[in-house]
């Protein structure tokens, strides 16, 4: 065997060893996904996409980067479920459309009042009941809304600000805008509420489910997901500013 082949073997087996030993990382991230997706989607899928963005990663990967292998896989392998959920959008228009419906009332009442927007004006705006606003709150949270910097064109697809993606994929220009929206989106995130950046930082950094987010608060998992869909309305309303401005 020449060295170039048993170079390419040892790369192989290497990659091999990776794709074994991070493939619990694989369903940890989709279950943890699944916790803000409905029923309708099928953990089964994500998992599939999961491991196809696993191998991805463990043939791509090389060693002299600054980040862990970990790090590096995580990302690939979430970026690998969202274009799953995007190739397979689930996502009623009708769920979008209430959503930027609720976020430009808040929008305008944040501007009139200079303070957040309390759920009772919005309701009162809207014309909604309690009931129907909790239900958008929901949709919010489960939906794919964290494409709080895209083009509204009715349609709701897209990526995000708090998507995943894959740096290496990006042009020069698309990595400064990238960093721009990333930079606004912390920023707003520090202007929400105190329990609503609580959950943000317990769902998104800490990876707590909302079960798990519910202990902690010591309310139901119910009202966590009604503050979480909270947090991003108030979000894409605040980032509109920044989407305009681009």
């Amino acid at each position: 065997m020449s060295v170039a082949s048993e170079y390419l073997q040892l790369q192989r087996e290497d990659a091999d060893q990776l794709v074994r030993q991070h493939a619990p990382l694989v369903r940890r991230i989709a279950y943890h996904l699944m916790g803000r997706l409905p029923p309708s989607v099928d953990v089964g899928d994500l998992v599939q996409a999961g491991m196809i963005g696993l191998l991805e990663a463990a043939r791509n990967f090389a060693t002299d980067r600054s980040a862990s292998f970990e790090t590096y896989a995580g990302i690939r392998i979430r970026g690998a479920m969202l274009d799953e959920l995007r190739r397979t959008d689930w996502t009623p228009r009708s769920v979008h459309r209430k959503v930027r419906e609720v976020a430009e009332v808040v929008r305008q009442i944040e501007n009139e009042t200079g303070a957040d927007a309390e759920s009772a004006e919005v309701m009162r705006r809207l014309g909604i009941s309690v009931d129907e606003y909790h239900q958008v709150l929901a949709d919010a949270a489960s939906a794919r809304l964290l494409s709080l910097t895209a083009p509204d064109d009715g349609e709701g697809d897209g990526g995000g600000a708090m998507d995943v993606m894959d740096q290496d994929g990006l042009s020069p220009q698309e990595r400064i805008e990238r960093s721009g929206m990333k930079a606004a989106l912390v920023k707003a995130i520090t202007t929400l509420p105190d329990r609503e950046q609580l959950v943000m930082s317990l769902y998104y950094e800490q990876e707590l489910n909302l079960k798990e987010i519910g202990l902690v608060l010591g309310v139901t998992e119910s009202r966590v997901c009604q503050i979480h869909g909270q947090a991003l309305i108030r979000l894409r309303s605040r980032m509109s500013a920044w989407r305009d401005d681009e």
